[in-house]
């Protein structure tokens, strides 16, 4: 293909389909399409206002359309987001994406860019590349009497408290982990990965590739690599046969839905340019050092693959760790096999003040996560009195009525794709907790002595204590513990988050301002312990 030579430069194992050249984003104002209004973009933290009407976690659909919708209504609008490009995962890169690009990844993708540009071309405040670490009730009152909510914000190796009357958290998705012997090997590595690499860096494999799993993400990365002219070996679906059977009730709202056609051409599509094999179980990575082979078990059969990449995905699930941070109630869903926030029609949580749209709140896709973030940023408006009940009826009433058309399919989704329990809890020798090398025989072993919870597990195991706090291994973790105990993960819970949910330097939150009450209660201490040891 056009563009595909290789660079000297390039990392082992991958190489590019396309240039593609960054564009630096320099701080300040900058006006778009004429609308008048500006978006300021900010890139230090001495340029953060003290406070802000509304925080937005988040820069994927949900969150864009959230700010856009708010500031639409006079709110002053801070939007904070880990990556350098708003967008999310999977709008990532879309504003500096070739027509080219367009056409590989599909139309789906191209659909972010008109968000994007409402977004660039709103009054509001933008921090690009800044973490948020943690969210909770403020320690003074706000300028109306009432107890405000505080953001910590980590940007530029500084870190800030920021006060704010309402927070609306739209973190997104995860992959859900997929523990199974060999998913640790050098050369497995997840689906979004691979998905990360090619929409921002313009990277593919270029070796053979497999990709294995479930969801309707698997299908969509095997088509976007076909078309980039990457050799994909197999698409390995471990989807349950038996979800056919519980997703029939289901299928006319699915074919009534925008996911139908699109889901028949993407099938069509892998299917005519690869090898699909369904109803695989049992897998197995195995290599010396390296990923060199795929074993598993189909029916009575035994195959081996062979491949340099194995790509892997087994659905979705919310972000939960900042949601929980901040004090968020939250519930098992079933449908999902996940934990969820417990949320409204217009995502207010159990938080006063703090709002969750989006996947981070249950997955529901793109389109009805940017409705859910509109509803979010409207219902903002209303709380802090910026329009009149009657104004934000008819708006809430329009766009619930495109939300419900957006979620049409998804319970089709929902059950057909949910993954297999064999490959949601592994067997004793398989690492569960990455960072800690904790193995699910280990995690058995504690159970057996009647821990009542998954955070009495990790105090005995240290699983969830690395450095991706139970993001990888959190659900693993719950689901075993909840089999070993005969009940619901519901009745069990899950980790307890705390801030910092993301590293922060001590020197950081040591030149943090501190309030009287914080001075008082460390040195108070500190000075109290002096005096006594005096008159002693």
């Amino acid at each position: 293909m056009p563009g595909q030579d290789r660079r000297p430069s390039e990392p082992t194992g991958v190489r590019y389909y396309r240039g593609r050249g960054h564009a630096s984003g320099n701080a300040g104002w900058r006006g778009r399409g004429g609308t008048g209004r500006m978006i300021r973009n900010i890139h230090s933290a001495a340029d953060l206002a003290p406070a802000y009407d509304l925080v937005v976690v988040g820069a994927g659909p949900a969150g864009l359309a959230a700010a856009v919708e708010a500031s639409s209504h006079g709110i002053t609008v801070l939007v904070v987001d880990e990556n350098k490009a708003p967008g999310g995962q999977i709008y990532r890169s879309v504003d500096q994406a070739s027509d080219g690009d367009l056409a590989r990844l599909g139309p789906d993708y191209a659909a972010g860019r008109m968000l994007i540009e409402r977004f660039q071309g709103a009054d509001l405040n933008y921090a690009s590349g800044a973490t948020v670490w943690g969210v909770g009730p403020a320690d003074e009152e706000t300028g109306d009497g009432a107890h405000g909510l505080e953001v910590g914000i980590s940007l530029g190796g500084i870190a800030r408290p920021i006060a704010a009357h309402r927070v609306i958290l739209a973190t997104g998705a995860l992959e859900r982990p997929f523990p199974f012997p060999g998913w640790t090997l050098p050369g497995v590595m997840t689906a979004g990965a691979a998905q990360i690499l090619m929409k921002s860096s313009g990277l593919v494999p270029s070796g053979r590739t497999i990709l294995a799993g479930t969801g309707p993400l698997l299908y969509l990365l095997a088509s976007q690599l076909l078309r980039a002219g990457v050799s994909v070996t197999a698409v390995v679906d471990t989807t349950p046969v038996e979800n056919r059977r519980l997703a029939l009730p289901h299928v006319l709202g699915f074919a009534a839905s925008s996911y139908a056609l699109k889901g028949l051409k993407l099938l069509f599509e892998v299917h005519r340019r690869t090898r699909v094999i369904r109803g695989a179980t049992a897998l197995e990575a195995v290599g010396s050092g390296q990923f060199s082979t795929l074993r598993l078990h189909r029916g009575d059969k035994s195959l081996h693959i062979e491949g340099d990449l194995l790509l892997l995905h087994q659905g979705i699930v919310p972000n939960l760790n900042l949601t929980l941070a901040a004090g968020c109630s939250y519930v098992w869903d079933e449908r999902l096999a996940a934990f969820r926030p417990a949320v409204d029609m217009c995502g207010a949580s159990s938080v006063p003040g703090v709002s969750i749209a989006g996947d981070a709140a249950g997955i529901v896709g793109a389109v009805a996560s940017a409705h859910q973030g509109e509803l979010a940023g409207l219902t903002a408006a209303l709380d802090l009195n910026r329009i009149g009940q009657g104004v934000y009826e008819k708006r809430r009433n329009e766009l619930a009525r495109k939300l419900a058309r957006a979620l049409r399919g998804r319970s089709f989704i929902e059950h057909r794709f949910r993954p297999g329990k064999t490959f949601r809890v592994p067997e004793d020798e398989v690492i569960v907790c990455r960072c800690e090398e904790i193995t699910a025989g280990k995690l058995r072993e504690v159970a057996a002595l009647g821990v009542p919870g998954p955070n009495q597990m990790k105090a005995f195991t240290r699983c969830g204590m690395g450095p991706c706090q139970g993001r990888l291994c959190g659900l693993t973790a719950v689901e075993l513990l909840a089999q070993c105990r005969g009940v619901a993960p519901g009745e069990l819970g899950y980790f307890r988050l705390r801030p910092p949910i993301k590293p922060v330097t001590l020197g950081e939150l040591a030149a943090l301002p501190h309030t009287e009450a914080a001075i008082v209660a460390v040195a108070g201490c500190v000075e109290r312990a002096a005096e006594e040891r005096k008159t002693s």
